[in-house]
């Protein structure tokens, strides 16, 4: 790898050379874009891979979810519309379709411009049925690979730290990728093969819905509740069976090793860990959608008291425009061939969050809202307790049992009443909805706590971040201004207080809170 003494000038380099970006309307995605144009408006230009929605062309969601978001509000105020528009090119296309969807004359157009993409694009549902997640995470890697190689550009592929699978301790981020299994024995296990493993997985994906090409790309999409079961399943026993936490991660790490398969591609891979609300930019606190930690955040807001988690373990989370200010430095050494093959995300390894005190922290933040009278939901008294899992689910188990002795002697009182034609039906009826609410809601959050409990309890992740600190010394002063990457510096109980929590109680979905904050 060539390594040269100078720095690099990252807006220079953005002048020379032009970008595709895919992923531009998910969340990190709006970050990148708002950040490359607030940052370098002087680019060369930008290009934008968008699919269509329902009733939405690409040019249409551009200007809906993109450049009305949040994310971009004061942008386009300070820069203006059709300065942004000029800047950037939407093409309608899927990242999961041969040839990325496009028509093959943008295929033309795209390779005979750009030099960089930056692919953002991805499925991040944790267990998702399995073939849905391998086109989005494995064929969308193929197909934009595809892409850079015919444009002659570099790509710089989003991942994920967790790729890691369980893990107790220091993931470095020296860690081979072809070959890599969570329960790998050394250097010398090849048990592992993604090729193998993907055709073992699409041959079972082809088994399970009889499609011929499901799995591959353009898979038929329609399918029965219990095939889409049966999917989901897959996913799931195929990570387990290699040491994965999710279906999420399994194709993420199976993405992964096709890139580093490329003998005639330049390549980085920036792996984030969990990436959360943000820091500074585009304004404190912003955060879209049910983030990884966003659950976990509104059922302590809700009351939640006892935690199945790991204490002194670390939650790895990174503000997001950290990352894309990340993604953004490593792009032009990228393009500078001063690059290193991985970049991993994150904040532990400098500046840890523990999660026990996170958990206390929540709980008094809930209490003093309660106190202030922020929403009606009851708090119980004292601190978090932790628990094991089994003590969790005991505790379930009981609180469900109490329910239905509830709704036992509610149903005998509401028929009483219907017989004897009293009055009072009406808050009976409520009743009885309001309990088996709660049941329902119990149930729930356990099962979304066991979806969580590898990053709280079964695993401690240190995720080494040496690379991308290193990368930070190779830019000039003035870039290092503009593209922070100062995770040191994050004063944690602030943040936590005044930017994810705010951030989720504001721009998480309104009915979240209703949804996720369960009475105890």
């Amino acid at each position: 790898m060539v390594k040269q003494s100078h720095l690099t000038d990252v807006g220079e380099t953005f002048r020379e050379n032009e970008i595709l970006l895919t992923g531009g309307n998910g969340f990190l995605g709006k970050v990148v874009l708002a950040l490359i144009l607030d940052r370098y408006p002087h680019l060369k230009h930008l290009h934008l891979l968008l699919r269509g929605g329902r009733n939405l062309s690409a040019q249409e969601r551009f200007g809906v979810e993109i450049l009305q978001s949040p994310a971009l509000a004061s942008l386009v105020a300070r820069l203006g519309e059709p300065f942004i528009r000029g800047k950037v090119t939407v093409w309608p296309g899927d990242v999961s379709l041969r040839g990325c969807g496009l028509e093959p004359a943008a295929q033309e157009q795209i390779a005979s411009r750009v030099r960089l993409v930056i692919h953002c694009a991805g499925r991040v549902d944790f267990f998702p049925p399995v073939d849905e997640s391998l086109r989005s995470n494995v064929d969308g890697v193929e197909n934009i690979v595809a892409l850079a190689k015919r444009a002659g550009a570099k790509l710089l592929h989003v991942s994920t730290c967790f790729v890691s699978g369980e893990a107790d301790g220091l993931i470095e981020e020296t860690e081979p990728i072809l070959g890599f299994y969570p329960h790998r024995k050394g250097p010398d296990d090849l048990s592992f093969d993604a090729a193998r493993e993907l055709a073992y997985c699409r041959e079972q994906i082809r088994l399970i819905t009889g499609h011929a090409n499901s799995g591959h790309k353009d898979a038929p999409p329609s399918r029965s509740r219990e095939v889409a079961q049966k999917l989901v399943a897959l996913g799931r026993q195929r990570a387990e069976h290699w040491g994965w936490v999710n279906t999420y991660t399994y194709s993420k790490s199976l993405g992964e090793q096709i890139i580093a398969s490329q003998e005639t591609l330049d390549w980085s891979i920036v792996r984030p860990a969990i990436v959360e609300s943000a820091l500074r930019f585009p304004f404190p606190g912003w955060i879209e959608g049910g983030r990884t930690a966003a659950p976990l955040v509104l059922m302590a807001l809700g009351g939640l008291k006892h935690w199945p988690v790991r204490r002194d373990t670390a939650l790895e989370v990174v503000p997001v425009d950290l990352i894309a200010a990340a993604i953004l430095a490593v792009g032009a050494l990228l393009l500078a061939g001063r690059h290193e093959r991985v970049y991993q995300l994150a904040t532990a390894d400098t500046n840890p969050v523990k999660l026990g005190p996170l958990v206390h922290l929540l709980r008094e933040e809930a209490r003093k809202q309660k106190k202030n009278g922020a929403g009606a939901l009851r708090v119980s008294g004292g601190r978090a307790r932790f628990v094991s899992v089994e003590e969790a689910h005991a505790r379930r188990l009981k609180f469900e049992k109490r329910i239905q002795r509830a709704q036992a002697i509610i149903d005998r009182m509401h028929n009483a009443v219907k017989n004897t034609r009293m009055p009072g039906r009406k808050s009976l009826a409520g009743w009885q909805s309001a309990l088996r609410t709660m049941g329902l809601q119990a149930k729930f959050r356990e099962q979304t706590l066991d979806q969580y409990l590898p990053f709280i309890l079964h695993n401690r992740y240190i995720f080494e971040s040496e690379n991308i600190r290193t990368a930070y010394t190779m830019i000039s002063a003035k870039d290092k201004v503009l593209l922070p990457w100062d995770p040191e510096r994050i004063r944690w109980k602030e943040y936590w207080i005044h930017h994810q929590i705010r951030g989720i109680e504001k721009w998480v979905q309104p009915d979240a809170v209703k949804e996720w904050a369960f009475k105890i």
